[in-house]
């Protein structure tokens, strides 16, 4: 199966300013996700998506083909991701005849993925015939829709009605997609019906630490003390 690992990388964030560049544990944070998708054997190419030349340069410099500059208006705070896959795949078709078969969308907001969750992502897809896979990781269970509540005025009420299991073992475990970390879809998913998921998406499920999803300062720093955490652990 011919598949695209795709990096999207846009020069602007409101969070943190030139996010994806921003230092974590001595590199920029878009490095984590480089490295990791050369390192797939699964992906038999990765792309870089950037409005930014200062993107571009670093990716090429760590060995990520950038062969088109995503154009101003796809590289919006709002700008759905689903645009920014198929504007890819259509410069990609038209400026070298290139289609792959499927996608892997890489996000550098996720650093802490592992290169054996890029490659299980892709043996999945192709194993079961699905449209799609996600990384996803459990909702913890107080967090669970019969745990949460709701204000009517100054009194909270359950958030769902009727009664509801309170022994943790009796509450249906959930998953939340995690940034995602890591989203592989078949191309005629995206092109034909315009969606990043499809009718049928299995589940990658990863850890709390490795579903780490940079949005703020905040996140940089929890991010730093699990790679802490992890370089203690090895010696």
């Amino acid at each position: 199966m011919e598949v695209l690992g795709l990096i999207p990388a846009r020069g602007g964030s409101t969070g943190i300013p030139g996010k994806n560049l921003a230092p974590l544990a001595g590199k920029p944070l878009l490095a984590y996700t480089c490295e990791q998708a050369l390192a797939a054997k699964e992906l038999s190419r990765v792309v870089l998506s950037s409005d930014d030349e200062r993107m571009v340069a670093y990716g090429k410099r760590l060995g990520v083909d950038a062969p088109f500059l995503r154009p101003p208006h796809l590289a919006e705070d709002d700008t759905p991701m689903i645009d920014v896959v198929r504007h890819a795949l259509d410069a990609l078709q038209r400026q070298e005849d290139y289609r792959p078969e499927a996608v892997v969308l890489l996000q550098p907001t996720s650093p802490l993925r592992r290169t054996q969750h890029i490659d299980e992502a892709v043996r999945l897809l192709r194993d079961t015939g699905a449209d799609s896979v996600v990384s996803v990781v459990e909702v913890p269970h107080q967090f669970t829709p019969s745990s949460l509540l709701r204000r009517e005025g100054d009194t909270l009420v359950p958030y769902l009605n009727g009664p509801q299991p309170l022994r943790r073992q009796d509450k249906p475990v959930l998953y939340a997609r995690n940034g995602p970390a890591v989203l592989a879809v078949r191309t005629p998913v995206v092109l034909d019906s315009r969606t990043l998921y499809g009718t049928v998406c299995r589940p990658l499920v990863m850890s709390w630490e490795e579903s780490v999803d940079i949005d703020g300062p905040e996140d940089l720093e929890w991010a730093e003390r699990v790679l802490a955490m992890e370089r203690l652990q090895r010696r």
